[in-house]
């Protein structure tokens, strides 16, 4: 399995650990172990440079996780995503590493998904750059050692993606730190509307249930207070637009009531918060006498 750099500041400048990292504990759920070894066995030990060194390190850029979009689990899912990053260094760049951590110890994290190859694939641009890509596999529940392991609801939020590059002549840049990336719960949310078929200006209610991916039951638990938009498309239209906003109540039910105009679809929609993704109800269609 891949490790990943450390890095710390010295004077000012980037220096990387030439001490392995020790097992982290994770506070999330203390029955998990994760090992995460130091950087020489990354990029190999004559790859640990001091921060003193009086060569440049790699330049990172572009560090980009699945397209930059949010990584979002469900109660089975397992996703295998690109990471991927660009480096310069004026002898051509030799590796790329990425991961993401979650905690705020990268030496005693809560979470971590290494990448599952041993050498990223690095195509080179020019003689100094090269873009370099490597996946991650993550799966939610504890099935094993807790690496590459969504095991606890805790662990949705902001992840940490740490980035290293090693140069051709054996410079090393590393950060734990480089930028961040949501990882959430997957949610659903579904709409039913009635009476129907209805008479113009009566009242229509219109009820639903807004639940998300408990990753340690490995089922989907009800989400209350949450802010959701009923929303309506006539038949005649192209595009929902937004009636009235509710909350979730008890056990992550909708529900609220509109009148009937023309016939139409209507459906509840959920933006998503930090630990949850965004989810939109199917529109439940009714016609209008």
């Amino acid at each position: 399995m891949r490790i990943r750099a450390t890095v710390a500041a010295l004077s000012g400048a980037l220096a990387l650990s030439a001490l392995a990292v020790p097992a982290a504990q994770a506070d999330v759920q203390g029955a998990v172990s994760i090992d995460r070894p130091g950087v020489q066995e990354g990029f190999g030990a004559s790859s640990a440079k001091s921060g003193f060194a009086a060569q440049a390190l790699p330049e990172v850029s572009n560090v980009t996780v699945n397209s930059g979009k949010a990584l979002v689990f469900g109660t089975t899912t397992v996703r295998t995503f690109e990471v991927s990053l660009t480096a310069s260094h004026s002898s051509g760049i030799a590796d790329a590493y990425i991961d993401l951590w979650y905690g705020t110890d990268p030496e005693n994290p809560d979470g971590w998904l290494p990448p599952n190859e041993e050498t990223a694939t690095c195509t080179a641009t020019s003689e100094t750059t090269s873009n370099c890509k490597l996946t991650i596999t993550a799966s939610p529940g504890l099935n094993g050692d807790g690496i590459g392991e969504l095991y606890a609801n805790a662990l949705a939020g902001t992840w940490h993606v740490a980035a290293a590059a090693a140069s051709n002549d054996g410079e090393v840049y590393g950060n734990d730190f480089y930028k961040t990336h949501k990882v959430q719960r997957l949610a659903k949310l579904t709409a039913d509307a009635a009476p129907e078929p209805v008479n113009a200006g009566q009242t229509i209610t219109v009820s639903g249930k807004l639940t998300r991916a408990d990753w340690e039951t490995g089922t989907y638990v009800g989400l209350s207070g949450q802010s959701l938009q009923l929303q309506f498309r006539a038949s005649t239209a192209s595009a929902y637009s937004t009636v009235k906003g509710i909350y979730s109540t008890t056990g992550g039910a909708a529900k609220t009531t509109t009148k009937a105009t023309v016939d139409g679809h209507h459906r509840f929609s959920f933006a998503g918060i930090s630990s949850t993704g965004k989810a939109t109800a199917t529109g439940d269609y009714v016609g209008v006498r």
